[in-house]
């Protein structure tokens, strides 16, 4: 009996991978001591951002970084960070951000909704989300034609629930902001190389904690040097209704050691085996027909 059904809740057999609506991933017996331990003393929280940051950087290749309590709060906390500039009376009265340079230029068509929508993510941080292009196609031109003295980031959306053709690729993207000396932020919340998009150029990039690394209820947001610096300080802004633990903090950093040294190779063998099962088992049952489709984001995942 699981701790859930010990409260009256029905048990799940989970099918879906790392959902959110399921509870996103299990922890592993040495994530669990490291949250449990980190719970369970005292530490000046400000040192423990610096040291965490210092830590995920890393794995990460990034100048810096800042833990954040998941993936969504990275996105908020940077948008804040970069219209603030760590600006005290400007944290203070966000997410206001009337008469300040406030827009964050993305794809239409990776406006997303996650369980919640992305724009919600950047208002949250101050940001008034301004959408390029069409659904299905955007160009050069509907970017750059919408930059203005307004805009404070480019904004690129990594995830199988963005449209998967017409739109422009990060690095076209990556061009275009620092072109116009803007950064271009990230939104890989469920990737799983957290090298990757620092090493192509991008300035910022946001990251769960639980669903890849398997981590406890957490993210980051890893990248330039200056504008982690700016999103820390919204901790004392915003980011106070979005804190991130101790423990939380302390689970992050086992499962990032942890995940350095996985056998992913072995993992992903280990999901196309089982959803080889799965459609064998389902193409037996009259009238069903099952096949074995790669993630649309170009992940290694498999699903039946």
């Amino acid at each position: 009996m699981t701790v859930y059904e010990e409260i009256g809740l029905p048990r799940v057999i989970n099918a879906s991978g790392r959902m959110t609506v399921l509870g996103v991933s299990t922890i592993s017996d040495k994530v669990a001591k490291a949250a449990v331990a980190g719970g369970q003393s005292y530490v000046v929280v400000e040192d423990l951002l610096d040291k965490a940051g210092e830590i995920i950087s890393r794995y990460t290749g990034g100048e810096d970084s800042c833990p954040t309590v998941c993936a969504s709060a990275a996105i908020a906390l940077s948008v804040a960070g970069m219209i603030s500039k760590g600006k005290k009376t400007i944290m203070d009265r966000l997410p206001d951000s009337t008469g300040l340079a406030n827009e964050i230029i993305l794809q239409k068509g990776h406006a997303i909704n996650f369980n919640a929508p992305i724009e919600t993510m950047l208002r949250l941080g101050g940001g008034v989300p301004v959408e390029a292009g069409c659904a299905t196609e955007v160009v050069v031109e509907d970017v750059e034609e919408l930059i203005n003295e307004k805009t404070v980031a480019l904004l690129y959306v990594k995830s199988h629930h963005c449209v998967q053709k017409g739109m422009l690729d990060l690095p076209t993207m990556i061009d275009i902001a620092h072109r116009h000396n803007l950064p271009l932020m990230v939104d890989a919340a469920a990737e799983e190389d957290f090298r990757k998009y620092i090493a192509m150029g991008a300035d910022l990039v946001c990251y769960s904690g639980a669903k890849a690394l398997e981590a406890t209820t957490s993210g980051f947001v890893t990248g330039k040097k200056e504008l982690i610096s700016y999103i820390k300080k919204q901790y004392h802004g915003v980011g106070r209704a979005m804190k991130v633990g101790k423990e939380a903090i302390m689970g992050l950093l086992a499962a990032l050691e942890q995940y350095e040294n996985k056998d992913k190779k072995a993992e992903v063998e280990k999901n196309v085996k089982i959803v080889d099962w799965l459609v064998d088992e389902i193409n037996q049952i009259p009238n069903l027909k099952a096949q074995k489709i790669q993630d649309e984001a170009g992940r290694a995942i498999f699903r039946a």
